[in-house]
């Protein structure tokens, strides 16, 4: 089995001066980072998963970019090359995290922090001999993976963050009755029948658990392969468990940090299900703008886990980054978010009253930030109505409202 230690790996003089120091190395001390590498060619991959997940959890893109999920030290078949579109092959290295998996489980929680993980992940891309990849993070992953882009900028080729968020309270979910259950569940999950079905309540959207594949529901079809996949691979342990959780609650990244990767000159590409009950899509639009001029947002109908809801249209939105980054494509033309550092000019106008309770208003907006906070009153006699709606904009919006009543059926740009 193929094993990295992360406590002895120095970086070689041939690798990015900025990477490990030997003095991070007495810090991963007796560390070993399990990993699996997948496909061959000259494109490189590093694909770093999210809290309490193994590699495992990236299946569908392991397979969707390299075409094979038999790993490379297993493989004895021909590899097919599968629907690999950005050129030239792609071989991608999935591991396991400290704490998880079949990596060692460090107990202090000190032993654990997105930046700690960063390194491991940049000796990891040492010890493969690797100088520059592709790196992409999903949720904690997407954590390290910024920190890893901060540390070694050099050494990034593209940057793709799925369901990405913050650190501290922006890991908290949006609570309301469903997602205290959910929470209150996973706490008190002891078995892999009870982790599985807790898991499969935070990773995917009620409709896609609830659609029949033949005539049988795809929640029942998805336990069994959670309960087997568990139990096969043991619960994580109590050390591990709570010290990446550690390192989500102190994760943060400074200005300074958010600027070391913009002037890096790569692409970046968020990705995020609009049902994610776990990181909120609004942190992950935050962090797209963080990065502007260089992301693009990318979000689709699915949970926390749209990488398996949605296979297809997030692998190809880590080929369109490839490619778009192979091919040296300027960030105008990349990204889709709005000019954070513009001002925003409203003008609203309200129009003679078409019949009692029904105002026809106009907005046209001239500005480039992603959300505002429409507020605004009309006089209806014997009625003031009072707004005050959250709006989302592309760019520059000329629409309708008609009935602010309605308000919710507005046109154009807005929703």
């Amino acid at each position: 089995m193929p094993y990295c230690d992360v406590g002895t790996q120095i970086s070689s003089p041939t690798t990015s001066s900025s990477a490990v120091a030997p003095a991070d190395a007495q810090l991963n001390n007796d560390v070993k980072i399990f990993y699996r590498t997948y496909g061959r060619g000259p494109t490189k991959v590093l694909l770093i998963i999210g809290l309490a997940s193994s590699h495992e959890g990236w299946g569908p893109q392991i397979k969707g970019l390299t075409g094979t999920d038999v790993p490379n030290d297993e493989d004895d078949v021909v590899w097919s090359g599968g629907d690999n579109e950005a050129g030239g092959g792609i071989e991608v290295c999935a591991f396991d995290n400290r704490g998880v998996g079949r990596s060692s489980v460090p107990i202090r929680k000190s032993d654990y922090s997105t930046r700690i993980m960063a390194k491991d992940a940049v000796t990891l891309l040492d010890h493969l001999g690797w100088k520059k990849a592709h790196v992409f993070g999903h949720s904690m992953g997407s954590m390290i993976a910024c920190k890893l882009a901060a540390m070694v900028p050099d050494r990034v080729l593209s940057l793709a963050l799925l369901n990405a968020t913050g650190g501290g309270f922006q890991c908290f979910p949006k609570f309301d009755r469903r997602t205290f259950s959910v929470a209150y569940r996973f706490l008190k999950a002891k078995s892999p029948e009870q982790r599985a079905e807790v898991d499969l309540d935070t990773h995917y959207s009620q409709e896609y658990l609830e659609e029949y594949v033949g005539t049988v529901k795809r929640r029942a079809i998805l336990y069994q392969q959670y309960v087997k996949g568990i139990s096969s691979s043991g619960m994580q342990s109590n050390h591990g468990f709570d010290g990446q959780l550690s390192a989500c609650w102190n994760h943060k990244m400074t200005q300074t940090e958010i600027e070391v990767i913009k002037s890096a000159g790569f692409l970046v590409s968020v990705i995020h299900g609009r049902d994610d009950i776990i990181a909120q899509l609004y942190y992950a639009r935050r962090l797209a703008e963080r990065f502007h001029p260089m992301a693009r947002m990318v979000d689709l109908h699915g949970g926390h886990l749209v990488s398996h809801e949605r296979p297809e249209e997030v692998n190809q939105a880590l080929f369109d980054l490839i490619k778009a980054s192979e091919v040296k494509m300027i960030p105008h033309d990349w990204t889709n978010l709005p000019n954070a550092l513009s001002y925003d000019l409203i003008s609203i106008q309200q129009s003679k009253s078409l019949q009692p309770h029904n105002t026809e208003l106009c907005f046209i907006s001239v500005h480039t930030r992603s959300q505002l906070n429409l507020q605004f009153e009309l006089e209806i006699p014997p009625h003031t109505l009072k707004v005050n709606k959250p709006l989302l904009f592309n760019r520059w919006v000329i629409y309708n409202l008609v009935n602010p009543k309605g308000i919710d059926h507005s046109k154009g740009s807005a929703r």
